[in-house]
Protein backbone atom coordinates (compact mmCIF):
# COMPACT_ATOMS: atom_id res chain seq x y z
CA UNK A 1 0.00 0.00 0.00
CA UNK A 2 1.53 3.56 -1.02
CA UNK A 3 1.70 5.90 1.76
CA UNK A 4 0.69 10.07 0.51
CA UNK A 5 2.25 12.48 3.27
CA UNK A 6 0.62 15.91 4.24
CA UNK A 7 3.29 17.49 5.11
CA UNK A 8 1.22 20.81 5.79
CA UNK A 9 -1.19 19.55 8.41
CA UNK A 10 2.37 17.60 9.77
CA UNK A 11 0.45 14.16 9.25
CA UNK A 12 0.64 11.29 7.26
CA UNK A 13 -1.99 9.57 5.95
CA UNK A 14 -2.09 5.61 4.69
CA UNK A 15 -4.39 6.06 1.67
CA UNK A 16 -5.00 3.28 -0.21
CA UNK A 17 -4.04 3.20 -4.23
CA UNK A 18 -2.63 0.59 -5.99
CA UNK A 19 -5.93 -1.31 -6.49
CA UNK A 20 -6.52 -2.21 -2.50
CA UNK A 21 -9.55 0.66 -3.05
CA UNK A 22 -12.89 -1.38 -3.47
CA UNK A 23 -14.25 0.95 -6.09
CA UNK A 24 -10.49 0.22 -8.06
CA UNK A 25 -10.14 -3.31 -7.27
CA UNK A 26 -13.08 -4.82 -9.38
CA UNK A 27 -15.41 -4.51 -12.23
CA UNK A 28 -18.46 -1.72 -11.34
CA UNK A 29 -20.09 -2.53 -14.45
CA UNK A 30 -20.43 -6.02 -13.88
CA UNK A 31 -21.03 -5.32 -9.96
CA UNK A 32 -23.87 -3.37 -11.71
CA UNK A 33 -25.20 -5.36 -13.72
CA UNK A 34 -25.49 -8.35 -11.23
CA UNK A 35 -27.07 -6.54 -8.27
CA UNK A 36 -29.67 -5.69 -10.91
CA UNK A 37 -30.22 -9.01 -12.52
CA UNK A 38 -30.20 -10.58 -8.89
CA UNK A 39 -33.04 -7.71 -7.62
CA UNK A 40 -35.36 -8.25 -10.50
CA UNK A 41 -35.28 -12.23 -10.03
CA UNK A 42 -35.81 -12.13 -6.46
CA UNK A 43 -38.42 -9.79 -7.34
CA UNK A 44 -40.43 -12.28 -9.38
CA UNK A 45 -39.11 -15.05 -7.30
CA UNK A 46 -41.51 -14.38 -3.96
CA UNK A 47 -44.34 -12.61 -6.23
CA UNK A 48 -46.64 -15.71 -5.05
CA UNK A 49 -46.41 -14.65 -1.34
CA UNK A 50 -47.67 -11.20 -1.76
CA UNK A 51 -50.58 -12.77 -3.87
CA UNK A 52 -51.32 -15.32 -1.90
CA UNK A 53 -54.04 -13.88 -0.22
CA UNK A 54 -55.49 -13.00 -3.35
CA UNK A 55 -54.64 -16.03 -5.08
CA UNK A 56 -56.20 -18.17 -1.70
CA UNK A 57 -59.49 -16.24 -1.85
CA UNK A 58 -60.43 -16.61 -5.66
CA UNK A 59 -58.61 -20.06 -5.76
CA UNK A 60 -60.46 -21.27 -2.18
CA UNK A 61 -57.65 -22.74 -0.60
CA UNK A 62 -56.87 -23.69 2.92
CA UNK A 63 -53.52 -22.71 4.75
CA UNK A 64 -51.50 -25.71 4.17
CA UNK A 65 -52.09 -25.13 0.15
CA UNK A 66 -50.97 -21.46 0.63
CA UNK A 67 -48.07 -22.07 2.28
CA UNK A 68 -46.87 -24.83 -0.07
CA UNK A 69 -47.55 -22.18 -2.86
CA UNK A 70 -45.56 -19.78 -1.68
CA UNK A 71 -42.79 -22.57 -0.89
CA UNK A 72 -42.72 -24.17 -4.27
CA UNK A 73 -40.29 -21.63 -6.10
CA UNK A 74 -38.34 -21.61 -2.78
CA UNK A 75 -37.82 -25.49 -3.17
CA UNK A 76 -37.04 -25.41 -6.73
CA UNK A 77 -34.63 -22.40 -6.28
CA UNK A 78 -32.80 -24.24 -4.09
CA UNK A 79 -32.42 -27.24 -6.21
CA UNK A 80 -31.85 -24.98 -9.11
CA UNK A 81 -29.00 -23.59 -7.46
CA UNK A 82 -27.14 -26.76 -7.52
CA UNK A 83 -27.16 -27.26 -11.27
CA UNK A 84 -26.72 -23.27 -11.53
CA UNK A 85 -23.63 -23.67 -9.25
CA UNK A 86 -21.95 -26.23 -11.50
CA UNK A 87 -22.84 -24.38 -14.75
CA UNK A 88 -21.00 -21.32 -13.56
CA UNK A 89 -18.08 -23.30 -13.01
CA UNK A 90 -18.40 -25.00 -16.29
CA UNK A 91 -19.76 -22.63 -18.95
CA UNK A 92 -19.28 -19.45 -17.00
CA UNK A 93 -21.76 -17.40 -14.57
CA UNK A 94 -22.20 -14.91 -17.59
CA UNK A 95 -23.71 -17.38 -20.16
CA UNK A 96 -25.86 -19.18 -16.99
CA UNK A 97 -27.46 -15.92 -15.76
CA UNK A 98 -28.46 -15.35 -19.42
CA UNK A 99 -29.89 -18.88 -19.75
CA UNK A 100 -32.19 -18.51 -15.97
CA UNK A 101 -33.08 -15.39 -17.36
CA UNK A 102 -34.73 -16.54 -20.55
CA UNK A 103 -36.03 -19.23 -18.99
CA UNK A 104 -38.18 -17.05 -16.30
CA UNK A 105 -39.12 -14.59 -19.26
CA UNK A 106 -40.41 -17.36 -21.29
CA UNK A 107 -42.03 -19.19 -18.66
CA UNK A 108 -44.19 -16.15 -16.69
CA UNK A 109 -44.88 -15.02 -20.66
CA UNK A 110 -46.63 -18.32 -20.70
CA UNK A 111 -48.80 -18.05 -17.81
CA UNK A 112 -49.68 -14.56 -18.69
CA UNK A 113 -51.08 -15.77 -22.11
CA UNK A 114 -52.85 -18.55 -20.69
CA UNK A 115 -53.56 -17.65 -17.55
CA UNK A 116 -53.55 -19.62 -14.69
CA UNK A 117 -57.18 -21.03 -12.82
CA UNK A 118 -55.95 -24.06 -10.41
CA UNK A 119 -54.21 -24.89 -7.74
CA UNK A 120 -51.82 -26.89 -9.60
CA UNK A 121 -50.93 -23.92 -11.82
CA UNK A 122 -49.90 -21.97 -9.28
CA UNK A 123 -47.72 -24.78 -8.36
CA UNK A 124 -46.13 -24.75 -11.96
CA UNK A 125 -45.31 -21.52 -12.16
CA UNK A 126 -43.86 -22.01 -8.72
CA UNK A 127 -41.34 -24.33 -10.23
CA UNK A 128 -40.91 -21.68 -13.26
CA UNK A 129 -39.90 -19.22 -10.70
CA UNK A 130 -37.29 -21.31 -9.28
CA UNK A 131 -34.79 -20.33 -12.06
CA UNK A 132 -35.40 -17.01 -11.00
CA UNK A 133 -34.19 -18.10 -7.44
CA UNK A 134 -31.41 -19.89 -8.63
CA UNK A 135 -29.98 -16.11 -9.77
CA UNK A 136 -28.17 -16.48 -6.45
CA UNK A 137 -25.24 -19.32 -7.71
CA UNK A 138 -24.82 -17.01 -10.66
CA UNK A 139 -24.61 -13.62 -9.48
CA UNK A 140 -22.40 -13.64 -6.70
CA UNK A 141 -19.98 -15.71 -7.89
CA UNK A 142 -20.20 -13.17 -11.27
CA UNK A 143 -19.39 -10.61 -9.20
CA UNK A 144 -17.35 -11.82 -6.53
CA UNK A 145 -14.38 -13.15 -8.81
CA UNK A 146 -13.71 -9.48 -9.76
CA UNK A 147 -12.75 -9.11 -6.24
CA UNK A 148 -9.83 -9.93 -3.87
CA UNK A 149 -10.24 -11.18 -0.57
CA UNK A 150 -10.44 -8.20 1.49
CA UNK A 151 -13.18 -6.85 -0.33
CA UNK A 152 -14.99 -10.25 -0.41
CA UNK A 153 -17.78 -9.18 2.30
CA UNK A 154 -18.49 -5.75 0.22
CA UNK A 155 -19.16 -7.26 -3.25
CA UNK A 156 -20.95 -10.21 -1.76
CA UNK A 157 -23.00 -7.69 0.02
CA UNK A 158 -23.78 -5.31 -2.79
CA UNK A 159 -24.23 -8.19 -5.38
CA UNK A 160 -26.46 -9.83 -2.87
CA UNK A 161 -28.23 -6.84 -1.69
CA UNK A 162 -30.34 -7.86 -5.24
CA UNK A 163 -32.56 -10.04 -2.80
CA UNK A 164 -34.14 -6.21 -2.30
CA UNK A 165 -36.12 -7.34 -5.10
CA UNK A 166 -38.46 -8.94 -2.55
CA UNK A 167 -39.37 -5.53 -1.69
CA UNK A 168 -40.82 -4.42 -5.39
CA UNK A 169 -42.76 -7.65 -4.84
CA UNK A 170 -44.27 -6.74 -1.40
CA UNK A 171 -45.00 -3.27 -2.69
CA UNK A 172 -46.23 -3.36 -5.75
CA UNK A 173 -47.55 -7.08 -6.58
CA UNK A 174 -50.76 -6.72 -4.49
CA UNK A 175 -51.29 -3.27 -6.08
CA UNK A 176 -51.25 -4.41 -9.25
CA UNK A 177 -53.60 -7.19 -8.58
CA UNK A 178 -55.86 -5.56 -7.21
CA UNK A 179 -56.01 -3.03 -10.60
CA UNK A 180 -55.04 -5.46 -13.16
CA UNK A 181 -56.49 -9.05 -11.83
CA UNK A 182 -53.35 -11.30 -10.63
CA UNK A 183 -52.52 -12.92 -13.77
CA UNK A 184 -51.47 -9.68 -15.03
CA UNK A 185 -48.96 -9.42 -12.38
CA UNK A 186 -46.95 -12.02 -14.45
CA UNK A 187 -46.77 -10.35 -17.61
CA UNK A 188 -46.16 -6.65 -16.26
CA UNK A 189 -43.61 -8.20 -14.44
CA UNK A 190 -41.65 -8.87 -17.85
CA UNK A 191 -41.00 -5.92 -18.33
CA UNK A 192 -38.19 -5.34 -16.12
CA UNK A 193 -37.10 -9.08 -16.43
CA UNK A 194 -36.12 -7.87 -19.79
CA UNK A 195 -35.00 -4.36 -19.19
CA UNK A 196 -32.14 -5.75 -17.08
CA UNK A 197 -31.48 -8.84 -19.18
CA UNK A 198 -30.55 -6.58 -22.05
CA UNK A 199 -28.78 -4.43 -19.75
CA UNK A 200 -27.09 -7.32 -18.44
CA UNK A 201 -26.02 -8.85 -21.95
CA UNK A 202 -23.78 -5.63 -22.62
CA UNK A 203 -22.48 -4.98 -19.07
CA UNK A 204 -21.96 -8.24 -17.52
CA UNK A 205 -18.61 -9.67 -18.00
CA UNK A 206 -16.76 -12.92 -16.97
CA UNK A 207 -14.03 -12.59 -14.72
CA UNK A 208 -10.21 -13.46 -16.13
CA UNK A 209 -9.78 -15.17 -13.13
CA UNK A 210 -11.92 -17.84 -13.80
CA UNK A 211 -11.53 -21.45 -12.05
CA UNK A 212 -10.14 -24.12 -14.87
CA UNK A 213 -13.34 -26.40 -15.45
CA UNK A 214 -13.41 -29.11 -13.27
CA UNK A 215 -15.26 -32.72 -14.47
CA UNK A 216 -18.99 -32.74 -12.84
CA UNK A 217 -17.59 -35.76 -10.43
CA UNK A 218 -15.06 -33.39 -8.91
CA UNK A 219 -17.74 -31.03 -7.38
CA UNK A 220 -18.70 -33.89 -5.17
CA UNK A 221 -15.70 -33.48 -3.31
CA UNK A 222 -16.59 -30.31 -2.27
CA UNK A 223 -19.56 -32.36 -0.42
CA UNK A 224 -16.99 -34.62 1.93
CA UNK A 225 -15.49 -30.95 3.34
CA UNK A 226 -16.97 -30.81 6.98
CA UNK A 227 -17.08 -26.70 6.55
CA UNK A 228 -18.85 -27.18 3.24
CA UNK A 229 -22.22 -28.70 5.27
CA UNK A 230 -21.70 -26.18 8.08
CA UNK A 231 -22.06 -23.33 5.67
CA UNK A 232 -24.94 -24.83 4.25
CA UNK A 233 -26.37 -24.76 7.97
CA UNK A 234 -25.38 -21.54 8.42
CA UNK A 235 -27.48 -20.07 5.54
CA UNK A 236 -30.31 -22.60 6.03
CA UNK A 237 -30.93 -20.05 9.01
CA UNK A 238 -29.95 -16.67 7.85
CA UNK A 239 -31.15 -16.72 4.53
CA UNK A 240 -33.88 -19.45 5.05
CA UNK A 241 -35.39 -17.02 7.60
CA UNK A 242 -35.15 -14.12 5.52
CA UNK A 243 -36.66 -15.40 2.08
CA UNK A 244 -39.21 -17.72 3.94
CA UNK A 245 -40.60 -14.78 5.63
CA UNK A 246 -40.23 -12.78 3.04
CA UNK A 247 -43.05 -15.19 1.42
CA UNK A 248 -44.32 -15.97 4.35
CA UNK A 249 -45.61 -12.56 6.23
CA UNK A 250 -48.31 -11.09 3.51
CA UNK A 251 -50.61 -14.12 4.56
CA UNK A 252 -49.30 -13.83 8.14
CA UNK A 253 -50.83 -10.39 8.37
CA UNK A 254 -53.73 -10.76 6.25
CA UNK A 255 -54.67 -14.03 8.45
CA UNK A 256 -53.60 -13.03 11.61
CA UNK A 257 -54.46 -9.42 11.56
CA UNK A 258 -57.10 -8.96 9.38
CA UNK A 259 -55.18 -6.38 7.30
CA UNK A 260 -55.93 -5.97 3.28
CA UNK A 261 -53.23 -7.07 0.78
CA UNK A 262 -51.76 -4.21 0.06
CA UNK A 263 -51.48 -2.74 3.53
CA UNK A 264 -50.06 -7.01 4.48
CA UNK A 265 -47.15 -6.25 1.76
CA UNK A 266 -46.15 -2.49 2.59
CA UNK A 267 -45.46 -3.72 5.95
CA UNK A 268 -43.84 -7.25 4.68
CA UNK A 269 -41.91 -4.80 2.86
CA UNK A 270 -40.45 -2.61 5.66
CA UNK A 271 -39.35 -5.43 7.06
CA UNK A 272 -38.03 -7.37 4.49
CA UNK A 273 -36.41 -3.64 2.97
CA UNK A 274 -34.84 -3.62 6.67
CA UNK A 275 -33.00 -6.99 5.92
CA UNK A 276 -32.02 -6.24 2.38
CA UNK A 277 -30.39 -3.02 3.69
CA UNK A 278 -28.73 -4.57 5.74
CA UNK A 279 -27.07 -7.50 3.78
CA UNK A 280 -24.08 -5.47 2.68
CA UNK A 281 -23.31 -4.02 6.05
CA UNK A 282 -23.33 -7.23 7.39
CA UNK A 283 -20.30 -8.19 4.82
CA UNK A 284 -18.93 -4.93 5.39
CA UNK A 285 -19.38 -5.64 10.06
CA UNK A 286 -17.64 -9.36 8.83
CA UNK A 287 -14.73 -7.60 6.95
CA UNK A 288 -14.18 -5.14 9.94
CA UNK A 289 -15.07 -7.68 13.01
CA UNK A 290 -14.73 -11.35 11.37
CA UNK A 291 -17.72 -13.55 9.84
CA UNK A 292 -17.65 -15.84 13.10
CA UNK A 293 -18.15 -12.62 15.94
CA UNK A 294 -20.81 -10.83 13.38
CA UNK A 295 -22.98 -14.75 12.99
CA UNK A 296 -21.95 -15.27 17.02
CA UNK A 297 -24.11 -12.16 17.44
CA UNK A 298 -26.73 -12.90 14.64
CA UNK A 299 -27.63 -16.39 15.79
CA UNK A 300 -27.68 -15.77 19.38
CA UNK A 301 -30.17 -12.25 18.25
CA UNK A 302 -32.49 -14.56 16.06
CA UNK A 303 -33.07 -17.03 18.47
CA UNK A 304 -34.55 -14.35 20.88
CA UNK A 305 -36.42 -12.44 18.46
CA UNK A 306 -38.01 -15.48 16.68
CA UNK A 307 -38.96 -16.70 20.42
CA UNK A 308 -40.89 -13.24 21.20
CA UNK A 309 -42.79 -13.00 18.01
CA UNK A 310 -44.07 -16.24 18.67
CA UNK A 311 -45.20 -15.24 21.91
CA UNK A 312 -46.50 -11.63 21.07
CA UNK A 313 -48.74 -12.42 17.88
CA UNK A 314 -51.78 -10.38 19.41
CA UNK A 315 -50.07 -7.32 19.45
CA UNK A 316 -49.60 -5.96 16.20
CA UNK A 317 -47.26 -2.91 16.54
CA UNK A 318 -45.20 -5.16 18.12
CA UNK A 319 -45.14 -7.90 16.11
CA UNK A 320 -44.54 -5.39 13.45
CA UNK A 321 -41.47 -3.96 15.08
CA UNK A 322 -40.04 -7.56 15.55
CA UNK A 323 -40.05 -8.58 12.20
CA UNK A 324 -38.32 -5.81 11.64
CA UNK A 325 -35.77 -6.64 13.72
CA UNK A 326 -35.67 -10.26 12.93
CA UNK A 327 -35.25 -9.40 9.53
CA UNK A 328 -32.42 -6.88 10.09
CA UNK A 329 -30.36 -9.50 12.00
CA UNK A 330 -31.13 -12.21 9.33
CA UNK A 331 -29.77 -9.74 6.98
CA UNK A 332 -26.49 -9.09 8.41
CA UNK A 333 -26.24 -12.62 8.57
CA UNK A 334 -26.60 -13.68 4.98
CA UNK A 335 -23.99 -11.18 3.99
CA UNK A 336 -21.76 -12.64 7.21
CA UNK A 337 -21.92 -15.47 5.92
CA UNK A 338 -20.79 -15.14 2.23
CA UNK A 339 -17.80 -12.94 3.70
CA UNK A 340 -16.51 -16.36 4.65
CA UNK A 341 -17.35 -18.57 1.94
CA UNK A 342 -15.31 -17.10 -0.80
CA UNK A 343 -12.41 -17.06 2.04
CA UNK A 344 -12.50 -20.69 2.39
CA UNK A 345 -13.66 -22.21 -0.70
CA UNK A 346 -12.70 -19.49 -3.21
CA UNK A 347 -11.15 -22.00 -6.10
CA UNK A 348 -14.68 -23.67 -6.04
CA UNK A 349 -16.83 -20.27 -5.09
CA UNK A 350 -19.53 -21.43 -7.80
CA UNK A 351 -20.55 -24.86 -7.08
CA UNK A 352 -20.27 -23.71 -2.93
CA UNK A 353 -22.18 -20.99 -3.50
CA UNK A 354 -24.78 -23.42 -5.20
CA UNK A 355 -24.59 -25.68 -2.07
CA UNK A 356 -25.16 -22.36 0.28
CA UNK A 357 -27.83 -21.42 -1.68
CA UNK A 358 -29.41 -24.43 -1.69
CA UNK A 359 -29.38 -24.89 2.27
CA UNK A 360 -30.67 -21.21 2.78
CA UNK A 361 -33.31 -21.83 0.13
CA UNK A 362 -34.55 -25.23 1.70
CA UNK A 363 -34.36 -23.27 4.88
CA UNK A 364 -36.53 -20.91 3.32
CA UNK A 365 -38.74 -24.01 2.14
CA UNK A 366 -39.22 -25.08 5.18
CA UNK A 367 -39.98 -21.71 7.04
CA UNK A 368 -42.84 -20.77 5.04
CA UNK A 369 -44.65 -24.82 4.45
CA UNK A 370 -44.00 -25.64 8.27
CA UNK A 371 -46.13 -21.70 8.72
CA UNK A 372 -49.10 -23.12 6.50
CA UNK A 373 -49.01 -26.59 8.30
CA UNK A 374 -48.84 -25.18 11.84
CA UNK A 375 -51.44 -22.87 11.50
CA UNK A 376 -53.50 -25.75 9.90
CA UNK A 377 -52.96 -28.12 12.13
CA UNK A 378 -53.14 -25.81 15.72
CA UNK A 379 -54.34 -22.58 14.13
CA UNK A 380 -51.34 -20.77 14.99
CA UNK A 381 -47.80 -20.05 13.62
CA UNK A 382 -46.54 -20.43 16.96
CA UNK A 383 -44.73 -23.65 16.50
CA UNK A 384 -43.17 -22.38 13.18
CA UNK A 385 -41.33 -19.67 14.87
CA UNK A 386 -40.13 -21.83 17.78
CA UNK A 387 -38.65 -24.25 15.91
CA UNK A 388 -37.02 -22.09 13.76
CA UNK A 389 -35.94 -19.96 16.91
CA UNK A 390 -33.91 -23.75 17.68
CA UNK A 391 -32.62 -23.62 14.66
CA UNK A 392 -30.91 -20.36 15.08
CA UNK A 393 -29.50 -21.87 18.38
CA UNK A 394 -28.30 -24.99 16.31
CA UNK A 395 -26.04 -22.68 14.31
CA UNK A 396 -25.39 -20.85 16.80
CA UNK A 397 -23.75 -24.39 18.68
CA UNK A 398 -22.32 -25.36 15.66
CA UNK A 399 -20.03 -22.09 15.20
CA UNK A 400 -18.79 -22.31 18.43
CA UNK A 401 -17.78 -25.65 17.75
CA UNK A 402 -16.17 -24.83 14.60
CA UNK A 403 -14.77 -21.40 15.22
CA UNK A 404 -11.17 -22.16 16.77
CA UNK A 405 -10.34 -25.24 14.20
CA UNK A 406 -11.54 -21.96 11.34
CA UNK A 407 -9.31 -19.32 12.75
CA UNK A 408 -6.31 -21.58 13.79
CA UNK A 409 -6.51 -23.48 10.03
CA UNK A 410 -7.55 -21.69 7.10
CA UNK A 411 -8.24 -18.27 9.05
CA UNK A 412 -4.71 -17.92 10.01
CA UNK A 413 -3.40 -18.53 6.23
CA UNK A 414 -5.59 -15.45 4.71
CA UNK A 415 -3.17 -12.48 5.50
CA UNK A 416 -5.05 -9.53 6.51
CA UNK A 417 -8.61 -10.90 6.44
CA UNK A 418 -10.77 -11.57 9.60
CA UNK A 419 -12.63 -14.48 9.83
Amino acid sequence: MNTLALPQQGVHMDVEISGSSFWNAGHKPTLFAAFLYFDVAFMVWVMLGPLAPIISKDLGLDPAQKGLMVAVPTLAGAVLRLVNGVLVDKIGPKLTGAISQLIVIIGLATAWHFGISSYEGTLAVGVILGFAGASFAVALPLASRWYPPEHQGKAMGIAGMGNSGTVLAALFAPLLAAAFGWNNVFGLALIPLIAVFIYYLFAAKDSPDQPAPKSFASYAEVLKERDAWWFMLFYFVTFGGFVGLSSSLPTYYADGFGLPPVIAGYCTAAAVFTGSLLRPIGGAFADRFGGIMTLTTVYSLAAIVLVAIALSSASLPLTFTLFLVAMGTLGVGNGAVFQLVPQRFRSEIGVMTGLVGFGGGVGGFYLASSLGYAKKMTGSATPGFLIFAALSVIALMGLTMVKARWRSTWGAEIEGVKI
